[in-house]
């Protein structure tokens, strides 16, 4: 294999270049944009996606402070000299990502708010300078700069600097606003969404409002927030998302570029795995990869070969959106989780005009976010399984690949252990410590039909199943712990009084004949056969049951041993 220098967690376009880390040259999104007029060009991607390389590269080529033509050499935008002399460094451009304002509560968002606004005004301290200027602007800039600005300010430092540069060069001036939803959406997840949204909505909104300074704006993000009027009153106002065509391989990693990637790392035979847990992302026409992903796996293959592909959505913001999905009181939605998860194929309603306030959504919103935000990805037609056919005004919806289908398997895993830990499960504990295995059936088959499935009904499901019913009450839970001559799947230990069971679960897999009798008894005669009590009582547990557990899909058998 060979090092290649990848620009891991680098998402400044300069510094990329200067430093020579390689670089998928997605220079094409410049002349792309600028065929298309346009005063707000809002662009919605997934999270890490590469926005925000994408915006750095912009502003490093529009700003008017910079001589960018070293950086850009032999890339594709280069060729283009005509569009070059008219736009590279030819004019004033504001630069701001919001994608750090966040907090528990709005006082500590908005605090995060004043710093970024704080550090962008520094950025151009130059405008103090300015004798044209007035007095007014001077002293307001000034506060914003030493974070001391009230509210009001806050909210309008954006067209304050819009002002204030098309003063001092003389020239309308591009904004570039970069994960503008970022602090909704955590607003969303704090409980705090109104407030923020009141801030975000003026600052933006007043900076493309007919505003005679812009002369455009590139804003980036996961969702068209336009419910809440933000874009309202932006002149030619175009957006983009991802069942767009325009821009659809310029943010991601196409398939073509990921085997260039491996081919330079010698890495190669690396390109199923990496398709199967990184692509399956749908732009437009385009089958896309996630970038992030696509350069930690190869980081990871570079210092050790045999290492396997590894889940970096876990990381990221939004994996909650899942969690407060089925948390929500009327969403039933356990049969589509379950589709889902076994690899199959739903048809929703796909709005792309939405809020991220989650609590007042209706559930067709909810898989609009989940598809909008990389959790889903469109089946075209021609992909559908066999018997299914497209829905007039419904998109056809999968997990993209192995990754996103963790996380959503780790998910469902938490929700279903908390979910039976908010039971009262003492009846259910009394049944299994008073050998009533014909109750015991009848409600672990109830609880199990509540569920969602999320191993595919294999046998470590089942396992997971029966351990997390015990979880958090006190009890000593082990699985597969050596016991007799060999390993029980399931140990239950309550030491203050001596007492345990043993379960065997058995799930009958692709055996012909098999019956839950059958798995049942077979599970007991492990029991029997393996001594999976002797351990137990040498260890002084005065009172063992042992119990037989079958499982087909969502029906059950459990059967006490004979004392």
């Amino acid at each position: 294999m060979a090092m290649i220098p990848l620009p891991y967690g680098i998402d400044l376009f300069e510094k990329v270049r200067k430093e020579h880390c390689y670089y998928i040259d997605k220079t094409h999104l410049i002349s792309e944009m600028m065929g298309v007029p346009f005063q707000v060009n809002l662009i919605t991607r997934p999270r890490r996606f590469g926005k925000t390389l994408a915006m750095s590269m912009l502003a490093s080529f529009f700003d008017i402070r910079k001589d960018s033509r070293e950086l850009f050499e032999g890339l594709e935008i280069s060729k283009n000299q005509e569009l070059c002399t008219q736009w590279m460094n030819q004019w004033p451009v504001i630069f701001v990502t919001l994608k750090d304002v966040s907090g528990r509560d709005f006082q500590d968002a908005y605090d995060m708010l004043k710093f970024v606004v704080s550090n962008l005004c520094n950025e151009h301290i130059y405008l103090l300078q300015d004798d044209k200027q007035s007095i007014a602007d001077k002293e307001t800039f000034n506060r914003l700069c030493m974070r001391r600005g009230e509210l009001s300010e806050v909210k309008n430092a954006l067209e304050l600097l819009l002002r204030m540069s098309c003063v001092h060069y003389g020239k309308e001036v591009i904004l570039l606003v970069d994960e503008y939803d970022v602090p909704l959406a955590k607003a969303s997840d704090n409980g705090y969404y109104d407030e923020m949204l009141n801030v975000i909505r003026v600052l933006l909104g007043m900076s493309w409002k007919s505003n005679p300074n812009l002369k455009f704006a590139v804003v980036t993000g996961c969702l068209r927030v336009a419910k809440e009027s933000i874009f309202t009153g932006a002149n030619n106002f175009v957006s983009n998302s991802i069942s767009d065509v325009s821009f659809q391989d310029c943010f991601g990693f196409t398939e073509k570029e990921v085997v260039q990637i491996l081919a330079d790392a010698d890495l190669s035979e690396a390109l199923p795995e990496m398709k199967r847990w990184y692509d399956g992302y749908r732009f437009g026409d385009m089958e896309i990869y996630c970038p992030w992903d696509v350069l930690m796996h190869v980081r990871a293959l570079c210092l050790k070969s045999n290492v396997t592909p590894g889940n970096h959505w876990l990381d990221t913001s939004h994996n909650n959106i899942i969690r407060r999905f089925i948390d929500l009181p009327g969403m039933y939605v356990k049969e589509e989780f379950e589709t889902l998860l076994s690899g199959g194929v739903i048809q929703k309603q796909i709005r792309e005009d939405l809020t991220y306030d989650i609590a007042h959504s209706s559930e067709d919103n909810l898989w609009s976010i989940l598809y909008l935000t990389g959790y889903l990805t469109q089946v075209l037609p021609e992909e559908l399984p066999e018997g299914m056919t497209p829905q007039e005004g419904k998109t056809s919806l999968r997990i993209p690949n192995e990754e996103v289908k963790f996380v959503f398997k780790d998910t469902v895993q938490a929700w279903f252990e908390e979910n039976i830990r908010e039971r009262d499960r003492s009846e259910l504990f009394d049944e299994w410590w008073n050998g009533e295995d014909e109750k015991l059936t009848e409600d672990v088959s109830d609880i199990l039909f509540d569920t969602i499935s999320y191993y595919d009904y294999k046998e470590d499901f089942y396992h997971a199943f029966i351990a997390g019913m015990f979880s958090g009450a006190g009890y000593e839970v082990k699985s597969n712990s050596e016991q007799g001559k060999g390993r029980a799947d399931i140990t239950i230990k309550e030491r203050r009084r001596r007492r345990a069971i043993v379960i065997e679960a058995k799930w009958p897999g692709k055996k012909k004949d098999a019956t839950l009798e059958s798995e049942c008894q077979e599970a007991l005669d492990q029991i029997e056969r393996m001594q999976y009590a002797r351990n137990l009582r040498i260890e002084g547990y005065r009172t063992i049951l042992c119990y037989g557990a079958a499982f087909l899909g969502k029906d059950c058998l459990i059967r006490r041993a004979a004392e």
